[in-house]
């Protein structure tokens, strides 16, 4: 007995919807991303950049930034892949109408409105707090370690580099004295229309990379004394304030810091201003992602990346930047060991922050050169016989136990990092140099602060709110 199937009408014409947002359900994250950023979110930073009708018009820049905000909330990154997902995803083209823009054009609107895209970050914040999804009552603090844009074989260190330059330039030499001396052969190998002198591309490649080597070793050396300058001015400032408090230091004197680099030190040619971090995975060329989380509903409070493979001398600056976002202080704050010394601890008992920091590895910050290493305000000195602030914070989460808040700080940071790493596939930055990757940053918080948006329990009153609020 046969069957009766349902139709299939693969080579029948379609009579298409009446609008494209038509081609995913009213309640599709296409649908909510589109929303908030053409009605909530204020584009005039992108928008103003557009003045002269010369030339054929641009994409619309709200649906460019809605359509780089929603691929990121889907992990995908690539221009490429998001050119290819506008020409066969229905979600992607109910966003850009059924015109999908060139991945150069993608790229190009990425690259010239960057600074601008992570600024986004502040605006959909303020939209989360309006919705009920930010209380500030604990925020976690961690970082997370990834990776460049370049390879960790690019790198060499300060002691190779002077050789290796002597190296490649006396090659350049010696092929430049050869064919001086064989003008006549090179007539006949090049041709009558050739002088004969030029240099073939592997000799210029040479030349380049020599120069590429000297630079980074003057870098090296700049950075060096530049971190020496500045430990000479904490001691001196140091050493004022013992004088001015009567105290006199005993025993030897410190010999002055070196200005010249360090032999192990490295500098990367791909992206220079990446380093070599430890992480899970072993040494790996990157940089040092920032995020402070609330726990009301895992939204990311505030964000940043840095060049140190240290968390110490970032607790400051991120707790600071929580307050620039939202106005006011998180009431408590956790973080890992990596963030815990004397200064860290005091400085937020000047906020007036109940803090629960692990002290498994404390140490002092020390003073760097790279972005956001500061040294902190010196810790006011403590009577004789009282506990350290770091002694009084491991007894303090010994005392709660199972109960203290410090427990938090694995329940909300390292979640985070692994939807955005694991379940969004954001393991590679793909701009080079920390003011690129800063903004790249903000951007992949945004969307992941949309998607905790669009998925949070007050999200049928969060538009309706945030419109009333503005």
């Amino acid at each position: 007995m046969s069957k009766t199937f349902r139709p299939w009408k693969i080579d029948e014409p379609l009579l298409l919807p009446a609008i494209v947002g038509d081609f995913v359900a009213a309640d599709h994250l296409a649908r909510f991303v589109l929303s908030v950023v053409r009605d909530e979110v204020d584009l005039a930073k992108i928008t103003g950049t557009y003045g002269s009708e010369r030339g054929q018009p641009p994409f619309d820049p709200t649906m460019m930034t809605t359509l780089l905000l929603y691929s990121c909330c889907c992990g995908i990154y690539s221009s490429r892949r998001i050119a290819k997902a506008c020409r066969e995803r229905v979600d992607f083209m109910s966003i850009v109408g059924l015109d999908a823009p060139d991945f150069r054009t993608i790229s190009d609107f990425r690259k010239r409105h960057l600074k601008a895209l992570g600024e986004l970050f502040g605006q959909i914040l303020h939209l989360c707090e309006k919705a009920g999804l930010v209380k500030l009552g604990h925020v976690a603090l961690d970082g997370t370690k990834i990776k460049a844009n370049a390879s960790k074989h690019k790198a060499m260190s300060y002691e190779r580099m002077e050789g290796r330059a002597a190296e490649l330039e006396a090659e350049v030499a010696k092929w430049l004295s050869t064919a001086e001396a064989a003008d006549a052969e090179e007539d006949k190998l090049y041709g009558r229309d050739k002088t004969g002198e030029e240099m073939p591309d592997w000799v210029a490649d040479k030349q380049r990379r020599a120069e590429k080597i000297r630079q980074a070793k003057a870098e090296l050396e700049a950075e060096a004394k530049a971190a020496a300058e500045a430990k000479l001015k904490a001691q001196a400032a140091a050493a004022e304030k013992r004088e001015a408090e009567g105290q006199q230091k005993g025993g030897r004197q410190a010999a002055p810091p070196s200005t010249a680099p360090d032999a192990k030190a490295q500098k990367n040619f791909t992206d220079p201003q990446s380093r070599i971090m430890k992480s899970k995975d072993g040494f790996v060329q990157a940089y040092n992602a920032q995020a402070a989380v609330d726990a009301q509903a895992q939204i990311i409070v505030a964000q940043d990346v840095t060049q140190s493979g240290s968390d110490c001398a970032q607790l400051v600056p991120m707790t600071d930047a929580i307050e620039s976002n939202l106005g006011r202080r998180p009431a408590q704050l956790s973080a890992d060991a990596g963030y815990c010394s004397e200064a860290n601890l005091a400085s937020l008992e000047v906020r007036n922050i109940d803090a629960y920091v692990a002290t498994g590895r404390a140490r002092d910050a020390v003073a760097g050169t790279a972005k956001g290493e500061t040294t902190p305000a010196p810790s006011p000195p403590q009577p004789a016989g009282t506990p350290t602030r770091v002694e009084a914070m491991r007894a303090k989460i010994k005392a709660g136990g199972h109960t203290s808040p410090y427990r938090l700080r694995k329940q909300l940071p390292e979640p985070v990092f692994g939807q955005i790493k694991q379940a969004r596939g954001f393991r590679q930055f793909l701009l080079r140099g920390i003011e690129k990757v800063c903004a790249e940053w903000a951007i992949v918080c945004t969307a992941h602060n949309l998607l905790k948006l669009a998925h949070g329990r007050t999200l049928s009153a969060a538009l309706p709110m945030a419109a009333a609020a503005g």
